[in-house]
């Protein structure tokens, strides 16, 4: 088999993660472990393990909403780390604020529930969105918002540009109307993710500024993208950005952000409040006030106890070079992809199917597929699942929370869909069977900051050895219970 250094000679210049690999993350090596799961959750390094058993360690920290001594020193690492975050993302603090959530979904559910929707005003999705993006259509539908989704193309599962400029297009009367006030000339809201977290795919970022150009306002679902991919928010402006930092460096998890334009926070209708997000309320007359900016959208008490290390991750992957990373990542996906298409059965059959790009133009580090048996049906994820982790492989089967590109990748149009509505307590693999499916989903493989060419080797030698040539069946395999 040839080298990874043939096709992709730049491969050399990333040499010094080979040394991280065996220092800061040298437990996978110790258990023999491939971890393949980089776009479900980055690793931590040691250094960032230690930073925070560190700081806890020897610092006494409490609750940040006071000014005792313990409350003052959480609130200095609290406010130190979003504007690291800011700096990070080369965003302006007099345009940007960070907002903490639980994670990216708890981002988008902020902005899901806030957004002033109303008759008259669209939703625009692209199909290929995870579904906590995808759950934002039910506040549109409260509000009496259109929702429109613009189709995922399948190989390639690719959006048309043309197709997001058509959808995006204002009713005729919004034209030459105007309600005034905070939301004048506004036609909606408009949200994509920058890349798939099913296909790789990375959406053109300039959708961003062609939407706001069409009166809408723009999240950008940053989530798989920022962790190897480099998002600067003094070209790229979108007045929503949610992240989720442990698919970033591993830890901390439960600490996600919301990144937002001051001036769109203004317009946002938040439809309740909490300890911490007003400066005044009453009981006894149905009073309140939103406390200003980020302030009013961070419910009750952050955690406080692990933020700081937001900022620990961000150092240590800004010491290590984003930039190495990304080199990194590019080639062993373009080089995983060669692999997997060049993999045969004895009589000459393929052994996988690909959905979404097959070269390394316009995507990043996330490969989805299903392998083949001899007779050229679809093995079943669950199978794959269960004998690569007896193999101490760690990849990612299902559908990914992004049901769009899947409908894509198997050909599944309306007609086919709407047969869902005749059935009641759909379990998954009934919704396989009424759909005609051929699996649960797909296999996916990632890679990030810890990821090697021995990886890669280890992974084809494991798919070679237990699938070429087999015949396979289901039977015998657990029920799916979710995607």
């Amino acid at each position: 088999m040839p080298s990874i250094l043939d096709s992709y000679p730049e491969y050399r210049t990333t040499y010094t993660l080979d040394h991280l690999r065996s220092t800061e993350y040298s437990h996978l090596d110790a258990q023999d472990h491939v971890y393949l799961d980089y776009t479900g959750s980055g690793l931590a390094s040691q250094t960032q393990y230690l930073a925070s058993a560190s700081r806890l360690t020897t610092t006494v920290y409490g609750n940040p909403h006071s000014v005792n001594p313990t409350s003052e020193a959480a609130t200095a690492l609290i406010e130190n780390t979003r504007a690291r975050i800011l700096q990070h993302f080369n965003a302006d603090p007099h345009e940007y604020a960070v907002i903490f959530t639980a994670n990216a979904t708890g981002a988008a559910r902020l902005v899901a529930e806030s957004y002033p929707f109303r008759r008259g005003r669209k939703l625009v999705l692209t199909a290929d969105n995870h579904n906590s993006i995808n759950g934002i259509r039910e506040f549109a539908r409260v509000k009496h918002a259109r929702t429109v989704y613009v189709p995922t193309i399948a190989p390639e599962l690719r959006v048309d540009g043309a197709s997001v400029v058509q959808a995006l297009k204002p009713r005729l009367r919004s034209l030459f109307s105007c309600r005034g006030g905070r939301d004048a000339g506004k036609n909606g809201l408009f949200a994509y993710p920058a890349q798939s977290n099913f296909s790789g795919v990375r959406h053109p970022l300039s959708w961003v500024e062609m939407a706001q150009q069409r009166g809408y306002d723009v999240l950008l679902d940053a989530a798989a993208y920022v962790p190897t991919g480099q998002l600067d928010l003094s070209v790229v402006k979108p007045e929503f950005v949610t992240v989720s930092w442990y698919k970033v460096f591993g830890y901390p998890t439960g600490v996600g952000c919301l990144i937002a334009k001051r001036e769109a926070l203004e317009r946002l209708d938040r439809p309740w409040f909490s300890g911490g997000t007003v400066t005044a309320a009453a009981v006894g007359i149905p009073f309140h006030r939103i406390a200003p900016g980020g302030e009013g959208f961070e419910d009750g008490t952050v955690n406080f106890l692990a933020i700081p290390d937001v900022k620990v991750g961000i150092d240590w992957i800004r010491g290590v070079g984003t930039g190495v990373v990304e080199t990194r990542v590019k080639c062993l996906t373009g080089w995983f992809l060669e692999r997997l298409l060049a993999m045969k059965h004895s009589d000459g059959h393929p052994m996988a199917v690909v959905y979404g790009p097959t070269d390394m133009k316009m995507r990043g580090g996330t490969v989805s597929f299903n392998l083949l048996d001899s007779s050229g049906k679809v093995i079943d994820e669950r199978l794959v699942a269960y004998e690569s982790s007896a193999a101490m492989i760690s990849l990612r089967t299902g559908c990914f929370c992004n049901p769009g590109v899947g409908e894509a990748a198997f050909g599944l149009d309306v007609r086919v869909l709407k047969t869902l509505h005749r059935e009641h307590n759909v379990h998954m693999d009934r919704y396989i069977d009424v759909l005609g499916l051929p699996s649960g989903g797909a296999i996916r493989v990632s890679f990030g900051i810890a990821s090697t060419a021995r990886d890669v080797d280890k992974f084809f030698g494991f798919a070679e050895k237990t699938y070429r040539d087999r015949h396979t069946t289901s039977i015998g395999l657990p029920p799916r219970e979710h995607c």
